[in-house]
């Protein structure tokens, strides 16, 4: 499996991070950019690249796209073909939520390996303003190790989406 990585400005720092630890959990990692900081980049240039590669084999390849908010790099990765792009804040959401329904404890990370098994997201957005570098490397760790469930209920779903 190859990982497909890249970000804009606001991620540059955590993408850097991420690939040698992508690395060390024995996957190829092909980086789609930017090669170094310019706080004028934009996110679509880069995003897009890893999408298309993705989409060439999006049952196999996997991407990272990495913005300050992880919306915007989500949405451009979704325009392409057969490509499932989610969004990871982080685990303060989760919290959050856990808040609001009155749950005693939950997954941080749940959404993230959700996204996989439900839903056979083969991109992963991070927005890199709400994490910190181990939530990051977490939040890939299970996004690339997590296998699609194969469920029926999932792949009609799926396929309602491609429709």
């Amino acid at each position: 499996m190859k990982i497909y990585i890249a970000s804009d400005h606001a991620g540059y720092k955590l993408k850097e991070s991420l690939i040698p630890y992508i690395k060390s959990l024995s996957f190829d990692v092909v980086d789609k950019g930017p090669f170094e900081f310019n706080p004028d980049d934009d996110y679509p240039d880069f995003c897009k690249e890893v999408a298309k590669a993705v989409a060439e084999d999006p049952e196999n390849n996997r991407g990272l796209v990495i913005g300050g908010g992880g919306q915007g790099e989500a949405i451009v990765a979704n325009r392409i073909k057969n490509i499932r792009a989610t969004v990871f804040y982080g685990p303060r959401q989760a919290i959050e939520a856990v808040d609001i329904l009155g749950k005693q404890s939950v997954d941080l990370y749940e959404t993230v390996k959700l996204a996989r098994e439900h839903n056979n997201a083969n991109v992963l957005s991070i927005g890199a303003r709400f994490v910190s570098n181990d939530e990051a490397k977490q939040a890939v760790k299970i996004f690339i190790e997590t296998p699609f469930s194969g469920d029926q209920r999932h792949i009609r779903r799926i396929m309602k989406i491609d429709e």
